[in-house]
Parts: C-alpha cells; sequence; structure tokens
C-alpha cells in the first residue's frame, strides 16, 4: 500500500523516442500508446529506470533528518529502487505511473503553435491528483464544458473566433474557465527562473481545449515521424536494409507522472537514514530522497547519443 505520493511534470526538450519495439507498418518503430485510447504514454518502467540511472551518476549528497549521504550510495539505491539482481531479498520502495500526456503541441497559422488538450485529459489529471492528495485540483472550471474552448488571451485566433491547427480550421470560444485552468497549471509547469517567463505566458494563452475525438486524432497523426539510414562506410552510400523509420513525441510535449512510496522493505538495520518509527514516515522520506535527487534534466528513451529523449522535470 503506497502512502506517499508526488505528482510530477514532464516536459520535451527535445523529441521523445520511447519505443514500443518493432512493427510492421509503416512506422518500423513506434512510441508507446495506451491501448485502449492510442494517447502517448512513456511507461512507468522506463522511467523508473532512468531516474535510478540519474541517481547512479549523482556526485549530490542528501540531507535527510539531519543526516547527509550521497545519492550514488549504491546501499541506498537498491533500498529505494530495488535491488539490481532478482530474487535478492526486498523489493524496492518506489514506483512510478505511466507518464500521460497533457498538453500536445500542434502546429498552428497564427502564434506558432497551441497547446491541446481534451476533457478527458484533464478529467483523469483531475481524478489522479484526486487520488493521491485527498483533494480537487485548484480549478472550479466545469470541464464537461470546455470542448473547443480557448483562453480569453489568446493570439491563436485567425479571424471568427477560428484557429488553424495543421491543415484543420476550429471554431472556438473564449473562455474564462480556460484562463483559470491555464494560469493554475502554468505556474507547476514551468519552473520560477526568470528564463521560463516566456513559455509560462504563452502557455497561459494558447492552450486550447478540443473534443476528445479531435485531440485523439492529433495525438495519433502530428508526431513526429523521421527516416534514418545507415551509410556504409566502404561505399558511401545506404548500407544494405539499413532504411528504417522512428517516431517521437514532439519537442515541448508536456506529460504528468506520479512518483509513489511504500514503507522501506529491507531489514530495519540496512534503513540507513530513510528509516522512520511510522510506514507513513519511512514512504515519505523515500519521497523526499526522490525529490531532492532527481536532476531537472533527464534522458527518457532510445537515442540519447544523437540528442533525442531530453525532459525536463517540475514537481507539482
Amino acid at each position: 500500500m503506497y502512502k506517499a505520493f508526488q505528482p510530477f511534470f514532464l516536459v520535451a526538450e527535445a523529441p521523445i523516442h520511447a519505443g514500443s519495439g518493432s512493427e510492421a507498418g509503416i512506422v518500423d518503430l513506434p512510441i508507446q500508446r495506451e491501448r485502449h485510447t492510442g494517447f502517448p504514454k512513456i511507461e512507468g518502467s522506463g522511467i523508473k529506470g532512468c531516474v535510478r540511472e540519474a541517481f547512479a551518476n549523482s556526485s549530490k549528497q542528501v540531507e535527510i533528518q539531519g543526516q547527509k549521504i550521497k545519492f550514488s550510495d549504491r546501499a541506498y539505491i537498491n533500498l529505494v529502487f530495488g535491488p539490481e539482481k532478482t530474487g535478492d531479498e526486498h523489493a524496492g520502495s518506489i514506483a512510478f505511473t505511466d507518464a500521460r500526456v497533457f498538453f500536445f503541441p500542434v502546429k498552428s497559422l497564427k502564434g506558432v503553435f497551441a497547446w491541446v488538450t481534451c476533457p478527458l485529459v484533464l478529467a483523469r489529471f483531475m481524478e489522479d491528483i484526486r487520488r493521491v492528495e485527498g483533494r480537487d485540483f485548484s480549478w472550479t472550471a466545469n470541464i464537461d464544458n470546455l470542448e473547443n474552448t480557448i483562453s480569453t488571451e489568446t493570439q491563436l485566433i485567425v479571424v471568427d473566433n477560428r484557429i488553424v491547427l495543421e491543415e484543420f480550421t476550429f471554431e472556438v470560444t473564449r473562455s474564462k474557465d480556460v484562463d483559470e485552468v491555464a494560469k493554475s497549471l502554468a505556474d507547476i509547469i514551468f519552473p520560477a527562473d526568470p528564463i521560463y517567463d516566456f513559455w509560462r505566458e504563452k502557455f497561459k494563452k494558447d492552450i486550447v481545449v478540443l473534443k476528445d475525438d479531435d485531440f485523439k486524432s492529433f495525438v495519433t497523426t502530428s508526431t513526429e515521424v523521421i527516416t534514418r539510414t545507415k551509410i556504409d562506410s566502404e561505399t558511401g552510400t545506404v548500407a544494405n536494409s539499413a532504411l528504417w523509420m522512428e517516431e517521437y513525441l514532439p519537442q515541448d510535449t508536456i506529460l504528468y507522472s506520479i512518483a509513489m512510496a511504500t514503507h522501506l522493505r529491507a531489514e530495519d538495520s540496512k534503513k540507513g537514514i530513510l528509516k522512520n518509527d511510522t510506514p507513513k514516515g519511512e514512504a515519505e522520506n523515500v519521497i523526499e530522497f526522490f525529490k531532492q535527487g532527481v536532476p531537472e534534466v533527464l534522458h527518457i528513451g532510445g537515442n540519447q547519443t544523437i540528442g533525442k529523449g531530453i525532459v525536463r522535470i517540475n514537481m507539482m
């Protein structure tokens, strides 16, 4: 039973290829998707592995209950994330939900691009936050009335309350409810650093709440599909059978996940500074270990050596 939680946002600073393996379709290497909705996602196991790797390579120290250790301490990594060898005496004490797509960037005729979402995605987010925090999220907007709505301060309108996303035209309504949603999220998705002022303001103006089916169409057809080749070093031409297509979540995609912690599953003598008199206290120490140690920028997915998978993390 999980006793402590930490929601966090992931913003793609570069295209992300969280692959689902090869397929026989047009795209050889597609991204991970939910089976029933087709919405993109990143498996929780992939997030956990990337976070664990970041901790193992960290030189920083954590301070809990007045005591300090290095994040890279192998004993604590095994304690929190689980032993590397299968069959060892205990499991890890932290887990991650699949990262769900929250706002998806789509090319716009005005304003360069917009972030689109839909009532289904917003309802899921509200349900997830209520489950882990025991309270409703801060906005009072009725999401059932938000289809085809946009901020009152939008810069996306082309003419007569119409916007153009990709090659599609949508008639939208300016809504103060969208303003409330955007303002309540902007400050927790983007860091307080002044360098992100532009992005916070753009987010407040340029989110669009579409119908569920329209949102599904964009996240299905507007991902990046890249053709890659391997060049034979001898001939200088494409190697035999070395042409393939990869799918990516585009840069500026916004997702969210939740870190969930339970009590430490090892013997008391091995718990070190994370030990607490109560299971909830230990779970909270694990979450604190995660919050202090996770880097602001993380690599997720494949093709890291060609500049892909760079993700910025911001705690809620």
